[in-house]
């Protein structure tokens, strides 16, 4: 049930970070605040495709 999923800065679209999520348990895109490289601080990361 558990899918390898990528997430993206919501400001400048760089991909970061993978994880894993339950897709029986969370049905819709997750958002996490992780840090960016590219902007050098903490932002917004949606799931992507």
């Amino acid at each position: 049930m558990r899918e390898i999923i990528t997430l993206a800065c919501t400001e400048c679209k760089d991909r970061n970070y993978s994880t894993m999520k339950n897709k029986r348990n969370n049905a819709e895109k997750i958002e996490l605040k992780k840090f960016c490289k590219k902007c050098r601080g903490h932002k917004v990361h949606k799931e992507t495709k």
